[in-house]
């Protein structure tokens, strides 16, 4: 009984407020990130709050360091001893869930790809990379379970550079069309695949709160806040502009704002 007590007298709890941390993505490079400090005991996230609660043995310094390095904006709020009952999700549940949301982000960066060229949006281009981007996250934590902390160095790395030329070609291609191309993306085609990606990303969002919460809903404010969402809906709203002004423009627009989230969120991966 002394031992127990000893044991959860020494468990500490540390709350964090992460403004940058408004999709599931970043969740998992936070956890990418940690993986590697024996005294974290549980990882608690709470993206429609932009919170994140850890419990852990020790002080929190070296937890906080490596927090910051992700530049997601983030501020520890309070450190205290806790004798909260800690619990923790198998490798199997995680791996499980992580492939689920990999198969559908994968599979919309293939159709909006695909699709994005057959109707000249840019646009769609762009969003088909930022699901390619989520996906090789996901597909990161997948990797890092039970693998080194060197290996998942070495792949994030040559991942996150990837992305990041991707982007760069992305931007070099929009460029392109602003000095030497006059064809009008096909609106309709941007607005429905897009409104199909927007629910592909919502259901992602649905099965991690899912897996956090046994009622298993889903706060509007954590659908419409992450950033994925958003992206969709600039993609539906462009589309809606080039059918009013028979222009090109608001699809590129999009495609230079989105080829810029894409990579920032490299940048992020290569902090692994």
């Amino acid at each position: 009984m002394q031992v127990l007590r000893l044991k959860y007298s020494l468990m500490k709890k540390s709350i964090y407020n992460i403004r940058k941390m408004d999709c599931p993505s970043e969740e998992q490079l936070i956890r990418m990130k940690l993986a590697g400090l024996e005294q974290i005991k549980q990882l608690d996230f709470d993206i429609a709050n932009r919170r994140l609660k850890i419990y852990h043995t020790d002080d929190d310094t070296l937890i906080t360091n490596a927090i910051d390095t992700l530049n997601l904006d983030s501020t520890l709020l309070a450190s205290e001893h806790t004798s909260e009952h800690v619990e923790t999700n198998s490798d199997s549940q995680q791996s499980k869930l992580l492939w689920q949301v990999l198969i559908v982000n994968f599979s919309f960066f293939l159709i909006e790809i695909i699709t994005g060229f057959i109707s000249n949006s840019m646009g769609l281009v762009a969003d088909s990379l930022d699901m390619f981007a989520d996906s090789i996250v996901y597909g990161l934590a997948l990797f890092a379970v039970g693998s080194t902390a060197s290996r998942k160095g070495s792949v994030a790395k040559i991942s996150g550079y990837f992305q990041i030329g991707l982007a760069v070609l992305g931007l070099i291609e929009v460029l392109r069309r602003f000095v030497d191309s006059d064809h009008i993306p096909a609106y309709g085609t941007m607005i429905i695949v897009s409104l199909f990606a927007l629910v592909g990303n919502s259901l992602c969002l649905y099965l991690l709160q899912k897996s956090k919460s046994k009622e298993a809903h889903m706060e509007a404010s954590m659908i419409f806040t992450s950033n994925d969402i958003v992206i969709n809906m600039g993609v539906i709203i462009a589309g809606i502009l080039v059918y009013f002004t028979n222009s090109m423009v608001p699809d590129l627009i999009i495609g230079v704002c989105v080829f810029f989230i894409v990579a920032r969120g490299a940048l992020k991966i290569l902090q692994l």
